[in-house]
């Protein structure tokens, strides 16, 4: 009877770790989910729409070119901010290789030479979406048409180019090496939420 007893107290004290231990196992799964689902926001581009965290703040356009405009705080480090822009034309703005070229004379490298971008396509839920990255010296207009330059050294640029039935959307998010290297898994995974809307 002792022996049963013991027995009994010691199988269910297992059970009871057993459960215990699931439990937390399948509250830190929700928690995972629940956390990735809180930590990013829908952005809305007017036709188009994808995700980023909720620490990228969303600014008012600075132009109605503009479509969205966010931007992210830097990281230690670097002096200011990385900042998103969406811009929308419909019928596009020129080829893709086009706007990449664009977005390559905007940058110098050490030789002063424009650097060669790299690029894929990436099928997303149906869309075709050019991801263009390029670094060095930022050099573009201050303002478009403007002759007068911006000189930023150690900046890089996270592009998307997506062609809808709609309009061509430019996703360009600029801003200092270390701050933009930090962002690239987000913006990847920007890229992967986009939805033509």
């Amino acid at each position: 009877m002792i022996r049963n007893s013991i027995g009994t107290k010691t199988n269910r004290g297992r059970l009871l770790g057993l459960a215990i231990g699931m439990a937390m196992i399948a509250a830190s799964v929700s928690t995972l989910y629940a956390d990735e689902k809180t930590e990013r926001k829908k952005v809305d581009a007017g036709g188009l729409s994808f995700e980023v965290p909720k620490t990228w703040k969303n600014e008012q356009p600075s132009s109605r070119m503009r479509r969205a405009q966010l931007k992210v705080e830097p990281v230690e480090g670097d002096k200011e901010p990385a900042e998103l822009v969406v811009f929308a034309f419909p019928g596009g703005a020129g080829t893709v290789q086009a706007n990449i070229k664009r977005w390559e004379e905007q940058f110098k490298d050490k030789d002063g030479a424009t650097p060669k971008a790299e690029t894929k396509t990436i099928k997303v839920k149906g869309l075709e979406v050019t991801r263009v990255e390029v670094a060095g010296r930022y050099v573009a207009a201050v303002q478009p048409g403007s002759p007068e330059k911006l000189d930023k050294p150690n900046f890089r640029l996270l592009g998307a180019i997506v062609q809808t039935d709609q309009a061509g959307y430019y996703l360009k998010m600029i801003g200092p090496d270390k701050t933009m290297k930090e962002a690239e898994a987000d913006f990847d995974k920007l890229i992967e939420s986009i939805k033509s809307e």
